[in-house]
């Protein structure tokens, strides 16, 4: 049984990650902040660094927030896990520390060019970690998740469930995208083979789901765990980029930013890490979007 401090443990991410550890290993909730100068005390033998600052769609945060709790707090804890015995290394990244926009599928191998604070701060991040040398008892992983979703998940999903479960047609149907989504049973799955497998490389993995979903697919599985029949229209997209652009200006619930992560096409390639894990993921995307939505309607 290994000790596993988890950093974040309080997030959505983190909790579920308790759970499923919670019977197998010793989990170690980590509350930490960027402090300057701060020396972070570690005591487990694996670490699982989910605490930072997430992507803000209503553009309040300061830009120094992200620098601070994605890059300098994790270079600190980085550097408390060189001089520890620990012998895992875990980060949480993001897909956006490589492209905010895909063109084709995301691999590993795509050169890296963020554009927003928090992208940024992430890739800085991935590039200190990679840059420090490391003994032959360390194993470090860096994940780039994509948009993770499960029960009690909040965000884009719960906007398009909220939609579907008033009964309003889907507006955005004229938009054809393929999109990749990841479980948070499956993101659980593969954090548990790195820890447990001793001959995985330490390196960089895109991890998602098997399948891309179109936004128009989700209204249709949506509507089908709500036992309804999917409604769709097709508006002109020149009309919706023009009312998105007055959701910047008002701080509607529709902009431009949410927009393009409704209908962008972003589809990221897992093979690295299923060839790495040498397992199947456990369940597919339709599967773990069932499970998230099932859950939306439990919570009525």
């Amino acid at each position: 049984m290994s000790k596993i401090t988890i950093t974040g443990a309080s997030g959505f991410v983190g909790s579920n990650l308790q759970e499923f550890f919670k019977s197998t290993h010793e989990v170690q909730p980590l509350s930490i902040r960027y402090i300057s100068n701060n020396k972070i005390e570690i005591s487990s033998d694996v670490i699982i660094h989910l605490s930072g600052k997430a992507h803000d769609l209503k553009k309040v945060t300061q830009s120094q927030e992200y620098y601070e709790a994605n890059y300098e707090l994790t270079k600190q804890l980085f550097d408390s896990f060189l001089l520890s015995n620990a012998s895992v290394f875990i980060f949480m990244s993001s897909v956006k520390a490589v492209a905010d926009e895909v063109e084709g599928v995301l691999t590993e191998e795509t050169t890296p060019n963020p554009k927003t604070h928090y992208g940024i701060s992430k890739l800085q991040a991935e590039n200190y970690i990679l840059d420090q040398e490391l003994s032959n008892s360390k194993r470090v992983y860096i994940l780039r998740p994509s948009m993770i979703h499960g029960p009690g998940n909040k965000g884009n999903l719960n906007l398009l469930y909220s939609f579907v479960n008033k009964g309003y047609p889907w507006p955005l149907a004229s938009f054809e995208n393929q999109r990749s989504f990841l479980s948070i049973d499956n993101l659980c799955f593969v954090i548990n083979e790195i820890v447990e497998n001793e001959l995985m490389p330490s390196g960089i993995y895109n991890v998602a789901d098997n399948q891309a979903i179109s936004t128009n697919q989700l209204i249709t599985l949506l509507s089908k765990s709500q036992n309804k029949i999917p409604k769709t229209l097709a508006i002109p997209k020149k009309i919706i980029v023009i009312l998105a652009i007055i959701g910047d200006i008002l701080r509607l619930p529709l902009n431009s930013e949410r927009l393009q992560k409704l209908t962008e096409s972003y589809v990221v390639n897992n093979l690295k890490i299923v060839a790495a894990i040498s397992k199947p993921l456990p369940i597919s995307a339709e599967e773990g979007l069932i499970k998230t939505f099932n859950s939306f309607n439990n919570a009525q």
